[in-house]
């Protein structure tokens, strides 16, 4: 996973909370309890600590960001689907959990993360006051294998740190900023054959959904980017109302190829309204 750098909240709070199926979903909490709260999703192989850069930047005007593993990454447990009911469900509980619930947030989401961002406000109106959405597509062809499919065959776990990246390969680069330890060895982030049961799932047409709400947005995307077209991301903000496009030379992973940049765009958007006030 590549990675960023921008400055750092001290000291988040690593929290969890267990599911009604008793899986573990854990979470990154960015600021002071009264801080405005605003919900950040990574995408496909990511975790909520890559949001750190981006937490302390807005952290400086107040804000409380909250960052989930979402379900099967990072230190979140691994589930038995990745639909996006199980996701939003996920965020549903998570919201509820931190004490957002009752309170409109801005999301921001890069990939899956977004994906499931303007899923989470077409569900539930009124939750999401205003999206920034990271290369988040609103349609992905139906192909198979999914594109997530080179995965397959790695191993998920090995005795060390080291073995683990040898089995990787050239892949390596890719999945070494996930790995941690894991009972008598370390695992890759997530599951390669969880990896690509979500990327199934998310192949698609997402255009009703991103459609159907009318909060402000901000779509961030890569110019080099292989999952969101330029076309495809110009027409999204043509067609849905109040949606502003920055394009950016980067590829996919653009808060992180870039995060100067996308924590300013981003800082400049939450302060052009009074979201979360």
């Amino acid at each position: 996973m590549p990675t960023g750098s921008t400055s750092a909240p001290a000291h988040p709070v690593r929290a969890h909370l267990t599911t009604p199926d008793g899986r573990r979903l854990s979470y990154l909490d960015f600021g002071a309890a009264g801080g405005r709260p605003l919900l950040a999703l990574h995408g496909h192989l990511g975790e909520g600590a890559e949001f750190a850069g981006l937490a302390g930047v807005l952290s400086r005007d107040g804000w409380r960001v909250v960052a989930p593993d979402q379900r099967g990454h990072g230190d979140s447990d691994r589930a038995v689907r990745y639909d996006r009911d199980g996701y939003v469900g996920d965020l549903r509980l998570l919201l509820d959990h931190v004490g957002f619930g009752q309170r409109p947030l801005p999301v921001v989401g890069h990939s899956l993360g977004a994906i499931n961002g303007y899923h989470l406000a077409a569900d539930r109106p009124g939750t999401v006051s205003a999206l920034v959405n990271i290369d988040g597509p609103a349609y992905l062809p139906l192909v198979a294998p999914a594109p997530l499919s080179f995965l397959l065959g790695l191993p998920y776990t090995a005795p060390t740190r080291e073995e683990l990246l040898a089995a990787c390969g050239p892949l390596a680069p890719l999945l070494e900023s996930g790995m941690r330890p894991h009972r008598d060895g370390w695992r890759l982030g997530s599951h390669p054959e969880d990896m690509v049961d979500s990327d199934t799932r998310v192949l698609g047409d997402h255009w009703p959904q991103w459609l159907c709400t009318d909060c402000p947005a901000l779509l961030l995307h890569g110019t080099a980017s292989t999952v969101l077209p330029t076309a495809q991301a110009r027409e999204m903000a043509s067609r849905r109302p109040g949606t502003t496009l920055l394009e950016l030379d980067s590829d996919h992973w653009v808060h992180l190829r870039r995060p100067e940049e996308t924590a300013a765009a981003i800082r400049r958007f939450l302060r052009a309204g009074a979201w979360g006030e």
